[in-house]
């Protein structure tokens, strides 16, 4: 009985579309230029092969400003699916 109710109150399914990859995109652009803008030593820790492909942001920061701008995109996507946007 509990197993029905739980699937009543789920909602429908979102698929990936390009507008989903957009949006994901942009949320990891945003988080990037916060980190470049927030980070004080971007440059610490092991560097990447090519540091002005990636801003100059060593393993640890680009590790954690894309997994924030992930969250962002997460979210933003969730919230406008939820509002029934897209």
């Amino acid at each position: 009985m509990l197993t029905s109710t739980l699937l009543a109150a789920a909602t429908t399914s979102l698929e990936w579309s390009p507008t989903v990859g957009i949006i994901m995109i942009v949320a990891n652009i945003i988080a990037i230029v916060l980190g470049k803008a927030t980070i004080k030593y971007p440059s610490v820790g092991p560097e990447l092969p090519s540091p002005n492909l990636f801003g100059g942001f060593g393993l640890p920061a680009l590790l954690a400003t894309t997994a924030f701008g992930h969250i962002l995109g997460a979210g933003t996507i969730l919230g406008l699916h939820n509002l029934g946007r897209f």
